[in-house]
């Protein structure tokens, strides 16, 4: 891999104007330095810059959406019959070697304390970016391991559990604080916090509450929300014939691996003509033989399978007609068109508003409308991915840091 790796950055034309960090990257990835390093040697040196920039570093060069990003704006692409450098596989080579190797260098221990709820990639970064500020850090997860949607929404084969392991050693040995197996909003509430001498809760819970399509038959036995289905793939038996509901890079996440679970027929239906995953989503479930029908409206769920109302759009992708309703046989169905946060923090807590649509309601700099309450990540943008929560929680983490400097406690 590494003679590979070294060819393709030898590809790179060190652009004076490079799109692929200005135009194709959410965080900014200084992407020819990042190359020029690593070439003239000092890898390291590479991949501290990569890891001060983003923490994330690792699990970023693995899922985020390369083809409509740096990969997608990188010139050697552009050209006829060209091809992409390929930037991810160079930035996981780096920010692997590097990992294990990081001896991350704290400032003084300022005696302020921060709760982090919420252990996934606005949690990790928060708790990174403020520990390095010399801040007392305590995470708190409701699961039994650290990741958040990373490790309970990512299938393995896109990104190993090993990596997100080393992550929490890594944080242990930062002096952060794990609380395991702890729901703030339940046993805890917020008020208690700020009682035990928190100083400043940031909250990054995620959206775990599957978006229902509100059809007859939901709650039947073959019938299961995607995000319950990824978090533990092993407890479902889910049969040979498979019926995914949505289109999107999540549920091809789902499909894929209901595929490696012995399903031998799975079907994505969409509602749509247009399609929300990625192109190259979409030729890793071709290969792994998948089906794609377009245009079928959920109807309602039965024993037997989905029923459908296919919909005839024009070429514009405006809907024609719709045709009569049509039983698509099969073991199971999965639902998978998105997801909303959980409101359990939200209803143990005075004066933390929220949106219409639950999720919690904050400025630029993730201030909510609870003084000393920061939040960031997909429970206040939605779900996205992993390199927009990292991009926007390390603005929060500065503005928390700000916070504890001119509080008089």
């Amino acid at each position: 891999m590494a003679v590979h790796v070294i060819n393709e950055a030898r590809r790179c034309l060190q652009c004076k104007k490079p799109l692929c960090q200005l135009k194709g990257c959410p965080i900014k990835t200084n992407i020819p330095e990042m190359i020029r390093l690593f070439l003239d040697g000092k890898t390291q040196e590479a991949g501290k810059m990569l890891f001060d920039n983003n923490p994330l570093s690792i699990v970023c060069s693995l899922v985020c959406d390369h083809e409509n990003q740096c990969e997608g704006n990188c010139i050697q692409g552009k050209r006829k019959e060209g091809a992409a450098v390929q930037i991810p596989n160079i930035e996981n080579y780096i920010s692997d070697s590097y990992f294990d190797r990081i001896v991350l260098e704290k400032a003084p221990d300022t005696g302020k304390k921060v709760a982090i709820i919420g252990s996934g990639p606005a949690g990790i970064t928060i708790a990174v970016k403020l520990a390095e500020l010399g801040h007392r850090i305590t995470v708190f997860e409701r699961m039994d391991k650290i990741g958040g949607m990373m490790r309970y929404g990512i299938p393995a084969f896109r990104l190993p559990r090993n990596i997100i392991d080393r992550y929490q050693t890594k944080l242990r040995e930062m002096g952060i604080h794990f609380r395991p197996n702890t729901t703030i909003g339940d046993a805890l509430h917020l008020d208690d916090l700020f009682a035990d001498g928190y100083d400043a809760v940031f909250i990054g819970t995620g959206v775990w509450r599957p978006r229902r399509p509100n059809c007859k038959g939901e709650s039947l036995g073959n019938v299961h929300y995607a995000i319950d289905y990824l978090r533990n793939p092993e407890a479902y038996d889910l049969g040979d014939n498979v019926a995914i509901i949505g289109a999107g890079n999540s549920a091809i996440d789902v499909a894929r691996t209901v595929v490696r679970g012995g399903a031998r027929h799975v079907t994505l239906y969409a509602r749509r003509q247009r399609i929300a995953a990625s192109q190259r989503e979409l030729d890793y479930a071709a290969v792994d033989g998948i089906e794609l029908q377009q245009g079928m409206a959920i109807k309602e769920f039965t024993e037997e399978g989905p029923i459908f109302t296919p919909r005839i759009y024009d070429e514009q992708g405006n809907l024609i007609r719709e045709e009569d309703p049509v039983l698509m046989p099969a073991d199971s169905t999965i639902i998978a068109i998105s997801q909303g946060p959980k409101d359990r923090i939200v209803s143990t807590t005075h004066d933390l508003n929220v949106s219409e649509y639950g999720l919690i309601v904050t400025d630029e700099d993730g201030r909510t409308t609870r003084e000393g309450v920061f939040a960031s990540g997909d429970v206040v943008i939605g779900a996205k991915n992993v390199v927009l929560a990292v991009n926007y929680s390390k603005r929060v983490a500065k503005a928390i840091d700000e916070y504890l400097k001119a509080k008089k406690f």
